[in-house]
């Protein structure tokens, strides 16, 4: 069981390798926490690696111990080179190539190898993980370049580059700026690994870079769905949306778990407002009447990745696989097989890219109706003596672009495939590409809704609306968003406002205004747990 604890040295999590959950990961790779292992730690990982010892004693040959790799697994390798087949297999797999992973993604990386190898099916010596966990807790950073993962067999490139800073080669990342690694391990007290057999094999084989990737992008998205409800609520009370397609009973009738929290939680952030209508001789546009239908399967989406997410850092994702006897009647064994591969986590990470594509689709249409006049009835482009004047013309302009990009991005990496290893490796998931757009596809549906927010403010400051008539909840999200931009009376460099609202949704400012002082923003997604 994962438990959380105060020492004086700091805020712990105890890993015993089953537990670990997404909020675990944030605190790790996020908040500096540190981890401690469970107890029950140890005596799995010692007798998986006297299974080793004992393979390499009686002169077995198995795979990934004593023989090559890949396309090279025929190969056997003699007793007195299996240490050295371990360093090789890192160094060459140290073949990773572009800008490095920021901070967070690497410590979450390394937490999430440390919880792998806790599970004691990997054949690793005790030292070898309390290394790596003193290493995660001293903020060790290997340099680890993005590009270079194919998915299956795992993370190889990068997961090699994190090892490679382990045995005192290659870089960390200090600064900013690459540092030579040994010197790093000896200024913060640790002596550099010497691999032992397996070991190499343990530490680079898995999927702990697509999934820590996955894991923050996740929080994300979950940060700007409810920005997106906050932003569309806004451009309710702008427009004088109808609230009738709002009804809990229309989600009543069709029962999918996603559109009953959204139109809940808009119905919640609307409470109060004298700027909505109930009305049932009109209809809205289908990007304010059908938003809960569309924002509830992005939700869906999310819960679904959530679920394949926090099975996978709790799973032995290495190989071969190492299970000991658990009886006098059972034998040691060791299995070779394709715990590696990234498929789940592809499919998984496509479907939540997409659900981040359509959520930036319905905000940018939104700030098409607020900055057109013949759609809204308002100043054309949001700025008085327009003409003169282009308002929000152009920053329209950047979101649809970005919202284009996204939806470039949303191709789904998994269907792609080039075999490797001399056929040997000859399907792949590219679940590491999954992964690695989301950052950008984040940062892109971040400045779109942050534009909305910014045009739906613009359009009520327009009609000259008195704040007392909006909602509790976007009255105060109105509030915090005129401390950072004011009413634009004359045009000014867009980019400003742009880059201020991005930072603002990134800081969650806005969520905290509306969770603590008017609704406890937490609708339950079954069993208990809350959707933030």
């Amino acid at each position: 069981m994962v438990s959380s604890k105060t020492e004086d040295q700091g805020q712990f999590i105890m890993i015993d390798g089953e537990s670990l959950t997404m909020e675990d990961v944030i605190k790790v790779a996020r908040e500096g926490w540190k981890i401690t292992l469970a107890p029950s730690v140890y005596s799995r990982v010692k007798k998986a690696r006297t299974v080793v010892e004992q393979i390499i004693s009686e002169k077995k040959v198995v795979y990934g111990i004593n023989t090559g790799f890949g396309e090279l697994s025929k190969t056997v390798i003699s007793s007195n080179e299996l240490d050295r087949l371990q360093l090789n297999l890192v160094r060459s797999h140290s073949a990773g190539f572009g800008d490095p992973l920021p901070e967070e993604i690497v410590r979450a990386m390394m937490l999430l190898r440390i919880n792998c190898l806790a599970r004691g099916h990997s054949g690793v010596r005790p030292e070898t993980l309390n290394l790596l966990v003193e290493a995660l807790n001293k903020n060790f950073i290997p340099f680890i370049p993005e590009k270079g993962s194919l998915g299956a067999s795992g993370d190889l490139a990068p997961l090699a580059h994190m090892a490679l800073a382990l045995i005192g080669e290659g870089y960390v990342i200090r600064d900013g700026k690459k540092y030579p690694s040994g010197k790093a391990l000896q200024e913060i007290g640790l002596n550099a690994l010497t691999l032992q057999p397996k070991e190499g094999l343990a530490l680079i084989n898995g999927t702990q870079a697509m999934a820590a990737l996955g894991i923050l992008a996740l929080k994300d998205v979950e940060n700007l769905i409810y920005h997106a409800e906050i932003a569309l609520s806004m451009t309710l009370e702008a427009l004088n949306g109808i609230i009738n397609a709002f009804s809990p009973k229309v989600f009543q009738v069709r029962r999918h778990l996603g559109s009953m929290e959204s139109a809940k939680t808009i119905r919640l952030l609307l409470s109060g407002s004298k700027r909505i209508r109930t009305i049932t001789s009109e209809q809205d546009a289908y990007t304010l009447r059908c938003s809960p239908q569309v924002h509830g399967a992005i939700r869906d989406a999310w819960r679904h990745v959530h679920s394949v997410l926090e099975i996978e850092i709790n799973s032995v994702t290495d190989n071969p696989l190492i299970f000991p006897a658990s009886s006098e009647q059972e034998e040691d064994e060791t299995i070779s097989a394709g715990n590696f591969h990234g498929e789940p986590v592809a499919l998984a990470l496509d479907y939540l890219a997409l659900g981040i594509a359509e959520l930036g689709n319905i905000s940018e249409r939104r700030i098409e109706r607020l900055v057109n006049p013949h759609l809204s009835g308002l100043a054309p482009f949001l700025i008085k003596n327009s003409g003169l004047n282009s308002g929000f013309m152009i920053a329209h302009y950047t979101a649809a672009a970005l919202t284009s990009q996204n939806r470039q991005l949303a191709i789904p990496a998994s269907v792609d495939n080039i075999p490797v290893s001399a056929n040997k490796e000859d399907h792949v998931s590219m679940g590491m590409n999954s992964a690695l757009r989301l950052r950008t596809m984040i940062g892109n549906l971040r400045a779109v809704v942050g534009i909305e927010l910014a045009a739906a403010a613009q359009a009520l400051d327009l009609q000259e609306v008195d704040p007392t008539t909006l909602a509790s909840a976007t009255r105060r999200v109105y509030q915090v968003i005129r401390k950072e931009i004011p009413f634009i009376e004359e045009d000014v460099v867009m980019h400003d406002i742009i880059e201020k609202m991005s930072k603002l949704l990134e800081r969650g400012s806005l969520l905290r205004v509306v969770h603590d002082h008017v609704i406890p923003i937490k609708i339950k997604r079954g069993k208990g747990k809350s959707f933030v």
